[in-house]
């Protein structure tokens, strides 16, 4: 009996890690196997129409060369102001680290046409903010933010998060003992820094870099509000404007266009890896962290440098798109008598198309929240407990959805849903649920490290008394794992929601009637010239994105380090 017992709960845990592998599969390689086969072989013949007509057109080389210039230009800005204050964070001893980290972070975290929106108020003509300090530009001059630079520069505050987050994270592995013996062997902290601490931060410093650039590579919401109005295209919006005009009969123009971009961005991950190779950066030491930097004197002045860099490149962002979401028109002044909440009244009440993205996008988010919850817990299981060759190739193939620019996800999803699914019959194209597929494709990773994390952190023994006592893996998985995990799933969880509740790039290629999403309607407020009900449905989506991001900071002592990236 015991063992016929054994085999059956052998056979049902390979039943369910097959079953994990199919939905992978599924959401990550089926899509960007059908873009690839449509990019050489259209229509199912194989073709090099589509491809020569794409590489022989100027508009792609003009996009192309826009893309990299912006990209390039937003990953240096971004490293320049995400690897100071990394360094200066993580290694000195400033006060009120956490609030800093949290409005730090939190550009990251919203919408990026907020964003972009939020800055161009700052500085354009009709700026309510600019008006009331009687130093606005004339009404009808052009915004600077207008063109290539201003677009580096959003591009810049938007990812610089992301090279701190990934410097932090290096810098909490940096054994004390080297910085010790850096400084008593005569080195002030700056000669420490530069001949101990940044060599061994170059592979956190690198993987920043690589995610920052294909970030701002992919990214659509800069590119289209900052970029369409003074047609300056770049790869996104070049499909964007393709698709939109041409509707599905440009499909294959826009999926080598897609595989253009995807094939740039993997040569940047290509290059990081080959920098990386060159050089063995692995810490033969381990020991409690680094004791900060003793600042002294230039504390306060350090302290009060970083949080100007927080007002300037936050605060005042945000609060000209408060003030442009409570005048009743563009280029009217704000004062007691034109102060009004109608744009608000009008994008919660008034607007159909705005009432059924607040639904969309919080169910949306909502439930590709929790199924990859569910799927990332077994998931993590086997990726942490029961590691094989399989597993690690599952492993990368779930990042690689998250990795790519979602514009390239975007298209893969159309040329697969294209038509109904065999057997079904069904059809996912102009449907909600399409935009759901590429929500668990893309934001897969994102649940799934933090559970990963959360599982490093847990004793075994529980668990394996239950397996000796005769507990199936799903019942073990149900009533002692995941009440163990909960935490990091729930983090996990909060991420998915909030990255997919601001979203824009995959959804602005993806809605139809009826199944719009916050960013899709945002960005058609903007783009027909009404800021001012733009700017209050982007004020709406900051306040809940703050409101979860403070929810979580009661629950983040119980949390791995690190899983909530707001948090230091």
């Amino acid at each position: 009996m015991a063992e016929a017992a054994g085999v059956r709960g052998r056979a049902e845990d390979y039943a369910l890690l097959w079953s994990l592998v199919l939905v992978v599969a599924v959401l990550s390689v089926l899509p960007l196997a059908r873009l690839l086969l449509e990019g050489i072989a259209p229509g199912g013949a194989l073709s090099a129409q589509a491809l020569t007509r794409v590489l022989s057109s100027p508009a792609t080389w003009i996009a192309t060369r826009h893309s990299l210039v912006t990209a390039l230009g937003g990953t240096l800005l971004a490293v320049l102001i995400g690897g100071t204050v990394g360094l200066v964070v993580a290694l000195t001893d400033i006060r009120g680290r956490n609030a800093y980290v949290f409005c730090f972070v939190m550009p990251l975290l919203l919408a990026a046409q907020v964003v972009a929106l939020a800055w161009l108020q700052l500085f354009g003509p009709s700026s309510p903010l600019l008006a009331m300090l009687g130093i606005a530009p004339p009404l009808g001059s052009r915004n600077p933010l207008y063109s290539a630079e201003g677009i580096i520069l959003v591009l810049g505050v938007q990812y610089a998060p992301l090279v701190f987050l990934t410097l932090r994270a290096g810098l909490r592995a940096l054994p004390q003992e080297l910085i010790e013996a850096g400084l008593a062997g005569g080195g002030g902290p700056m000669k420490v820094l530069r001949a101990i601490v940044l060599p061994l931060m170059t592979p956190p410093l690198l993987a920043g870099v690589a995610l920052c650039f294909v970030s701002c590579l992919g990214n659509f919401g800069i590119p289209a509000l900052l970029g369409i109005p003074g047609n300056y295209l770049v790869l996104p919006t070049l499909i964007y404007q393709r698709l939109a005009g041409l509707g599905p009969g440009a499909l294959s123009e826009v999926a080598v266009l897609s595989l253009l971009i995807g094939f740039i961005a993997v040569i940047g991950i290509v290059a990081q890896d080959a920098l990386l190779s060159r050089r063995d950066f692995r810490i033969s030491t381990a020991s409690i962290v680094a004791r900060p930097f003793e600042l002294r004197r230039w504390r306060l002045p350090v302290e009060v440098a970083l949080w100007t860099l927080s007002v300037v490149v936050l605060v005042l962002p945000l609060l000209a798109l408060v003030l442009t979401s409570l005048v009743p028109a563009v280029g009217v002044p704000l004062n007691l008598a034109t102060a009004t909440l109608d744009n608000y009244r009008f994008v919660l009440f008034d607007h159909a198309a705005a009432k059924r993205a607040f639904v969309n996008s919080f169910g949306l988010s909502g439930m590709a929240a929790v199924a990859i919850v569910l799927l990332a817990v077994p998931l993590a299981y086997f990726l942490v407990w029961r590691r094989s060759r399989l597993l690690r190739m599952v492993n990368l193939v779930t990042e690689v959805p998250y990795a790519l620019p979602g514009v390239v996800l975007a298209i893969a999803a159309i040329l697969l849903f294209l038509k109904p699914l065999p057997v079904v019959g069904w059809s996912l194209y102009n449907t909600v649920w399409i935009i759901l597929f590429c929500y668990l494709a893309r934001f897969l990773v994102l649940g799934l490290r933090p559970v990963i994390s959360g599982y490093y952190q847990l004793d075994r023994t529980l668990e394996e008394a239950s397996q000796i006592a005769g507990a199936r893996l799903l019942r073990r998985l149900r009533t002692i794992i995941l009440p163990l995990v909960a935490p990091a799933a729930a983090a996990g969880a909060l991420l998915i929601f909030l990255t997919a509740f601001n979203e824009l790039t995959v959804s602005a290629l993806l809605w139809s009637s009826g199944a719009e999403t916050l960013g899709v309607v945002f960005f058609s407020f903007q783009q027909g010239g009404d800021s001012n009900f733009a700017a209050a449905l982007g004020v709406l989506t900051v306040i809940v994105s703050i409101a979860l991001m403070l929810s979580t900071l009661p629950m983040a002592g119980r949390l791995p380090q690190g899983v909530l990236p707001w948090r230091d």
